[in-house]
């Protein structure tokens, strides 16, 4: 059993900032890439943030220079440090991990639950 929890949305001013965290757990062998998505209501989910293994990030348009991703090998964990948040960046984000399972299972793709990211003043 694999599980992706996220954790850190929350309420946030326009301007301010807020972590999100992302943690695999269970039996998978390697992680590779991870991400984030978002999807905000009554839109498709977008892409937000992918990270390699090694550390090579990719960023939507819409966040370059105000969001930042990277990941904890060790803890299994990436994370998204978003700053000078607006109001369009309000929605629910999804943490997405590429896993390779055990016992020749091959690779699967992998969701979180889900965090809720509102920007409001």
């Amino acid at each position: 059993q694999v599980q992706l929890v996220e954790s850190g949305g929350g309420l946030v001013q326009p301007g301010g900032s807020l972590r999100l965290s992302c943690a695999a757990s269970g039996s998978f062998r390697s992680i590779y890439d991870m991400g984030w998505y978002r999807q905000a209501p009554g839109k498709q989910r977008d892409l937000v943030a992918t990270i390699t293994s090694d550390g090579s990030a990719n960023y939507a348009d819409s966040v370059k220079g105000r969001f930042t991703i990277s990941r904890d090998n060790a803890k299994n964990t990436v994370y998204l440090q978003m700053n000078s948040l607006k109001p369009e960046d309000t929605a629910v984000y999804y943490c997405n991990a590429d896993l390779m399972l055990p016992w020749g299972i091959g690779r699967r793709d992998y969701w979180g639950q889900g965090t809720q990211v509102t920007v409001s003043s």
